[in-house]
This record gives C-alpha cells, structure tokens and sequence, in this order.
C-alpha cells in the first residue's frame, strides 16, 4: 500500500533583524501583509533587479500555494534625484521619463512571469501621507527643520541601526546625495528637501520640496499594510540605510511600528562585482533577453525568460549569482530538457485523455510521486530552497519513461500498455506541473512553442538558421556515407560548441539546442 503524502512543513524564513531562521507565523491567520521595495524607474531594469522581484514572486507564490491571502504592496519611487537628472537630459518631463520606465518595468515583469502585486503605490501619489509621518516625527522631537530641509534625528533613536548591526563611528554618510554639513549628525539623513530651481515640488509646512528617499517607504507601507506586518523585503544593498532609516523613522512616529521578518535577496555579480547602475556595471534584462530599442521593441530572443528564471533561482535567494553567458546557456539547457520531457509525456498520454481508467496508481509511482511532494514542501519550507530537486525528479522521470517506452516495444503491436503505467504518467506529470507552476516556470504558451522559442534562440546565438543548420546536417550525412568519419565529426563538434547537439534516429538526424562544450563543469 502506497503511503500518503506528508503533512505540508511550517515556512521558516531568514529574518535579517534576528540573523537566523525563525517559524513564520502571521499577525492575522490565515492572511499575510508584504511589502517590497519597489524601483526608481529612470532606466531599463537590469537583472539584479529581475534577482529581487523573482525571489519574492516564489515567496508570494509559495504563500499563496499554501492558503494565504497575500497583501503584497511593491512601489514605484518616482520622484528621485537621478530621475529628475535624466528627465532634464532627456528634454522631458521627471513624470513622463518615470511612467515610460514603469511601463517597461512592468513588461519586464510580465515576461519572468512575475505576478503583479496587490498594490504597486507610486510616491508621488502619497505626498500627503508622506508629510503627515513627517509631522508626527516632528511633533516626537525626533526630527529638526533648516532653510526648508528636514532632518532625521539619529541620536535621538538609540534604536538606530539595529538592523544592519553597524556602528555609528562606521557610517558612509550621504548615500545617495553629498554630506550637507548643516546637519547636528553627520548620520542625519533627509525626510523632506527644499525644491531647487526647475525641479517639481509640492507644498509642505516648511515650504516647497519633495520627500527624501527613506521616508516613503515608511509611509505607504503603513497607509497600506499598517504599522505592523508581517514581512518587508529587498535586495541586501537596502539593509542600509534604505530600510535602517525607514525602521527608525517608522518606529519614531509610531513606537508600535514593527516588521515581524525582515527578508533580502543577494546580489547579482558581474565577474564577482554587484552590478550597479552608478558604476556602469549592469545588463538590462533586456539585454539578457535580447531586445533592441527601435520604433517599437522588438525581441530577438537570446534567451527565454524561462530561462532567465531557472537561472536566478537555481541560487539560493540569499545568495550570490554570478552572471556569465555560460550560466544562462546552461539555465537554457536546463529548461528546454524540463520542457521536452514534459511535451514527451503528454504526447504519450494524449491518446488516453479521454479514457476513463480506474485503475490505481501502482504504490511504487505514487510513492515516488508523494516523496516527491513532501521533499519539494520540506525544501520550499526551509527559507525558499529553490536547488536541483526537480532537475533531478524530471531525471528519474525521464528515465521511467524509457522504461516504458522499452517495455512497449517488446509487447506485440496490438497489445495495449498496461493501465497502470498510463495512471502512474498521468500521476508523474500532474506533480510535476504543479511544482513548476509553484514557482512560477511553466511557460505562457503551450510546451511545443516554448521549445520551438528555445530552438529559435538557440540557433540566433549560434549565428545559424534553420536552412543553414539543414545544410550542415545534410553535409554530415553525406560525409558520413562516404565513410568520411573525421569530417562528419568534425561538423558534429563545431555545432556542439555553439550550443547545436546532434542526435542520429532511425527517421534521420535531428538536432536540440544544448550546453556548448566544455561548459558542463559549470552547472553545479
């Protein structure tokens, strides 16, 4: 007799304030308050971005898997000095650049699969809120007005940093803008700066300005999620002073204010260096993807987004992921193998979709499949480990499948498979699905043009087209008749190592993209 599937394993979470794992237990049962900190849209969203927004998309859709009601609320900080820069650059307005860049953002969004938030609050749709928390730290003492700035206090909190575990003595004062040397502490950071000549403004009890960079955050979350909820998250470059200042301010207006776990993702590296818009060290996602800005964008497909997916999870979320081609090629490789064998097994079950069988499945399938879901809920369970698990299910599976397929060929024509091994199919390929579908991998259209797409873009990055690759094939064919054995090997190993594998069938010779040779000792 089969055994059933294990109880589902309570989350624990990585919470950044207490430094370990903690069981995570909602303020409300049953329903989850998240708030992520959203872009500053004054460029294409390059893939340390893409890092942040997928890791918490497999949180919120693993929450939602397990029966949460998510209130998930990701911004938009659209008034910054580096848009107002870029706007006056560009010759356009700081709200046309910033919508322009959100609406690429979002379609960068769509195409990873990411789903949208509940909420996704712009800054400059909250200026009032944003002055009344300001106001309140004020009227606390623990905020100073000068010449129309705003500052925070840090010696009035002696909570301050408490979050990242610095040192006041350790502080990088002016993050984002120079030391402005009116300030009472060097670690003062802005809550509202007096409008410059030509920037946009809103009015405010101590003149005209906009708010600094810290205090939104602090004041949407609470119009939105309140002053306690349950996570907050972000890349780990916002541990400080992001969300150090926003804690401190949070809690300077309203001392219950209070975050129950802290989460953030690692960085992408390119050659080990975060990438970073400042520095010049980034790849757009689009670049990744292959776009090209003309007219209109248009996609020449270097590498799925699925792939772009697999790649940035296969790394832990808190981890580090270095960027390379390789990686991405073998992410590829990854996705088209998971794809071909699921586009396998449904052409096996097409014919017996309409059956009615009612036939167990055999204790050994179901045991497999009930250990794979207790093992994906235990790994999922330990702070989101998202590793090689179902690489390695889709490998036995895989591998069942050959059973069957040779088993088949050794009964007679006419003779039917077995109904068990259709039912155990059937089984394999509905918990394969639902894991892939947990995190967010299958694809939009169905298997067969995912891996047409992934064949299209494998062939633009190996420089060929499908009638140059046809003559290639037919070369080696030819070669190979004429017993001319180092030619036809020659043709074979060229293609591998542009990412063409070549595989001879008794119909002919076929071809499926892989990993260009010599990348194998890179995929662990």
């Amino acid at each position: 007799m089969a055994e059933s599937a294990k109880p589902t394993p309570q989350l624990e979470l990585f919470n950044s304030m207490t430094k370990k794992k903690e069981l995570f237990e909602p303020l409300v049962e049953g329903k989850v308050r998240m708030y992520v900190c959203g872009v500053t849209p004054y460029d294409f969203s390059h893939i340390g971005h893409a890092r942040a927004y997928v890791a918490f998309d497999v949180l919120y859709r693993y929450l939602k898997f397990l029966g949460y009601e998510v209130e998930y609320v990701r911004n938009f900080t659209d008034i910054d000095d580096k848009i107002i820069k870029r706007a006056n650059e560009a010759g356009e307005t700081v709200t046309s650049l910033s919508s322009r860049f959100i609406n690429e953002f979002l379609l960068d969004m769509a195409q990873l699969q990411c789903l949208p938030p509940t909420c996704e609050p712009r800054v400059t749709d909250h200026i009032e809120h944003i002055i009344e928390l300001i106001t309140k730290i004020m009227e606390n003492g623990k905020a100073y007005a000068m010449e129309g700035d705003v500052y925070f206090s840090v010696d009035t909190f002696p909570e301050y940093l408490s979050l990242s575990g610095r040192k006041l003595d350790h502080n990088l004062a002016g993050s984002r803008v120079a030391v402005d040397t009116r300030k009472r502490n060097p670690a003062d950071f802005a809550l509202w700066k007096a409008a410059k000549e030509g920037e946009p403004f809103w009015d405010s009890p101590w003149g005209r300005g906009r708010p600094g960079w810290h205090i939104e955050c602090s004041a949407m979350s609470a119009h939105y999620l309140g002053h306690v909820f349950d996570i907050h998250g972000g890349g780990k470059d916002l541990i400080f002073p992001h969300h150090e200042n926003e804690l401190a301010q949070s809690r300077a207006a309203y001392p219950e204010s209070e975050v129950k776990c802290w989460m953030h993702n690692g960085f992408v590296n390119k050659d080990d260096q975060k990438m970073s818009k400042s520095d010049k060290n980034f790849f757009t996602i689009r670049d990744v993807r292959g776009y090209l800005t003309a007219v209109l964008f248009q996609i020449i497909d270097l590498y799925h987004p699925m792939a772009l997916r697999f790649f940035l999870m296969r790394t832990h979320y808190r981890g580090d992921v270095n960027h390379s081609d390789k990686a991405l090629e073998i992410a590829s490789d990854r996705v088209y193998y998971i794809y071909q064998t699921l586009y396998d097994c449904e052409e096996v079950l097409s014919q017996y979709r309409g059956e009615n069988i009612s036939v167990p499945v055999p204790v050994e399938e179901q045991d497999m499949v009930n250990k794979h879901h207790s093992e994906f809920l235990e790994s999922m369970a330990d702070d989101l480990r998202t590793t090689d698990k179902l690489q390695q299910k889709l490998e036995q599976q895989k591998k069942k499948q050959q059973q069957q397929k040779q088993q088949k060929q050794k009964q007679q024509q006419a003779q039917k498979q077995p109904e068990e091994y259709i039912q155990a199919m059937f089984a394999l390929e509905t918990e394969i699905k639902n894991k892939i579908s947990i995190l967010g991998l299958m694809p939009p259209s169905s298997l067969a043009e995912a891996l047409k797409q992934l064949k299209d873009k494998a062939l633009k990055r190996a420089g060929l087209t499908e009638e140059l690759l046809q003559e290639q094939i037919e070369q080696r064919t030819a070669a190979r008749k004429n017993k001319q054995f180092d030619v036809s090997d020659q043709i074979r190993k060229q293609l591998g190592s542009k990412g063409i594998a070549l595989m001879d069938e008794p119909t002919g010779t076929v071809w499926r993209p892989c990993e260009p040779e010599g990348l194998s000792s890179l995929a662990n």
